[in-house]
């Protein structure tokens, strides 16, 4: 029996396990951006937590949707 197929498989999991902790530390990071910049320079009108947060949330989707990608990729 071949057991390349078992590596890539392991291989793939691998990087769908890691996605979550990726998006969370994206989102993270761009929200303390936003609460430092918050207290750094007050606003009445504008929030940059908010705004940073939505921006970390797209970019960590779009990583998502590229990484899932490129593994639907090696599978053809």
């Amino acid at each position: 029996m071949d057991k390349k197929p078992n590596k890539k498989n392991s291989a793939k999991w691998l990087a769908l396990i890691n996605i979550p902790i990726q998006m969370g530390v994206i989102i993270f990071l761009f929200a303390y951006l936003g609460d430092w910049l918050d207290e750094k320079h007050p606003h009445p009108k504008i929030y940059y937590n908010k705004i940073l947060v939505m921006i970390g949330v797209f970019l960590a989707l779009y990583n998502v949707i590229r990484q899932v990608n490129e593994i639907n990729k090696d599978k053809d």
